[in-house]
């Protein structure tokens, strides 16, 4: 096991700017804004001298008595619960504060080692700035620097100090791991889904929107499989974002979607079916991600309601046919096997390999049952298949006069590779590619130009042409292609 370091302190004061510059990372949304990060942030410390975990926790207020500040709280006291070392990070620019010596009193009693480290003291004397700091009664202050990394090495070196090296681990493929990201608008129930999932207060769920501010990576083991869960922000819509904080929220959600292999999408049955539901879903779509619709709050509807939304689901999110609708209640944890059996299934088909053959079997059944139409009195001609990538799955069909297939016969063939290869829960794309011209001339070489010259100038304007998604056509070049007028 590798040790854990833990980030405590009251708002504010760092911690957040301290996990990215131990993790190397930007995971942590960092802002001049007090109470940004809320739940735990697990980060792989890099740059000491043993491997370790480190621990970015919310603003620390043990006198908390109501509201989100009591949640924060809870989830700090988890934290310093599971935590090998405390690293107590304060503000050298304010010196001690009441709250200090409130948390300070606190990590006394939790029986882990505690190191202070005095933060934002770049610039300054650091035996001055930190010499206040030694009532708090927790040993020799540590001044360092969080935005600028000065003695943060000095202090994970003195973290690990007492540790042994840790065992050579044997590296798990990460690729191999599904990422699953919860997505969805805010007050949906995502934070809640994965606390179900998990079976534990892992995250804060909060009866308010927007409780949830960063994109959360967790760890899952179930029925003997590995996940790694992301908890995102809800995404409203671009007119009500107004503040900078939220903003970055949507792109971290964002971002999480494209890292993740497989998007649940929840949608408040409350509510029904909204057109911000439908928009988040077009953007899963767009990403090629697969995906499972999780139509949360179905527990609290009657007969008519479900019926409703039912209905709605058909009329607005038609264009997610490929994948599987579950109606469950997170809070109650009903319908939550039968979801990660669609998740399992979804991943699966994200990934799954389709070989040459069995493509151009596929292709040939398609085409023998229904052509493709005429197009300017040209009939295409697709010739054979092979895959061109996963999550999603691609398949390049080639041929002649590609150009002119119809997006609906396309979409047909998407069907059609769809059932053979019993897909569900992912999108499928398919490429068309003009193939050459086998009676077209080749093209000679330019007067002083050498046949390795010419061939240079064949690919570059082969690669061109496949750049601006033109037709690759050749003219038979004379040896003075340049004219002349006479005056």
């Amino acid at each position: 096991m590798l040790p854990t370091l833990v980030l405590v302190g009251r708002p504010n004061v760092g911690k957040s700017t301290l996990f990215n510059r131990l993790t190397k990372t930007r995971d942590a949304l960092v802002a001049d804004l007090p109470g940004l990060t809320r739940d735990r942030h697990y980060g792989r410390g890099k740059g000491g001298s043993k491997p370790y975990l480190v621990v970015d926790t919310g603003g620390f207020e043990p006198a908390a008595d109501n509201g989100i500040m009591v949640e924060m709280a809870r989830q700090t006291l988890l934290a310093i619960d599971e935590a090998d070392v405390i690293v107590f990070l304060v503000d050298g620019r304010q010196g001690v504060t009441p709250q200090d010596k409130i948390i300070a009193d606190r990590l006394r009693r939790c029986g882990c080692p505690v190191l202070l480290a005095v933060n934002k003291t770049e610039g300054m004397q650091r035996a001055v700035v930190s010499a206040e700091f030694h009532e708090l009664a927790l040993g020799d202050p540590l001044a360092v620097s969080s935005a600028h990394g000065e003695g943060v090495r000095d202090l994970v070196d003195l973290a690990l100090e007492t540790f042994p090296e840790p065992e050579p681990e044997e590296e798990a493929s990460a690729n191999r791991i599904p990422k699953i990201a919860i997505v969805g608008r805010p007050n949906v129930g995502k934070s809640t889904l994965v606390n179900a999932l998990l079976g534990e207060e892992r995250v804060i769920a909060f009866d308010q929107p927007g409780t949830t501010r960063d994109s959360i990576h967790i760890d899952l083991e179930r029925d003997g499989k590995h996940y790694v869960i992301i908890d995102t922000a809800g995404v409203r819509k671009r007119g009500k974002v107004f503040e900078a904080i939220e903003k970055f929220s949507v792109v971290k959600t964002m971002q999480a979607i494209e890292e993740a292999n497989v998007a649940i999408l929840v949608v408040d049955a409350q509510d029904g079916i909204t057109e911000q539901d439908a928009h988040v879903a077009a953007y899963i779509l767009e990403s090629g991600r697969a995906l499972v619709v999780a139509v949360n709050k179905w527990d609290g509807l009657d007969e008519d309601k479900r019926d409703w939304i039912k209905r709605e689901i058909d009329r607005k999110l038609q264009f997610l046919d490929f994948a599987k609708f579950h109606y469950i209640s997170a809070l109650k944890k009903k319908g939550l096997p039968e979801l990660f059996t669609s998740v399992d299934g979804a991943y699966k088909s994200a990934m799954t390999k389709m070989p040459t053959p069995q493509l151009t079997r596929a292709l040939i059944d398609a085409t023998t049952q229904h052509q493709p139409p005429v197009s300017k009195g040209i009939r295409p001609k697709l010739r054979y298949a092979h895959q061109g990538g996963s999550n999603p799955p691609i398949v390049v069909i080639h041929g002649n006069h590609v150009e002119g297939v119809k997006d609906s016969y396309v979409r047909f063939l998407e069907k059609t590779f769809r059932k053979a290869f019993q897909l569900s829960g992912t999108p499928l794309r398919v490429q068309l590619k003009q193939g050459a011209n086998p009676y077209a001339e080749p093209e000679k070489p330019k007067r002083g130009e050498g046949i390795v010259s010419m061939r240079r100038r064949e690919v570059a304007k082969r690669a061109e042409l496949k750049a601006r998604k033109e037709l690759p056509t050749r003219k038979r070049l004379g040896r003075n292609s340049a004219t002349t007028t006479k005056k």
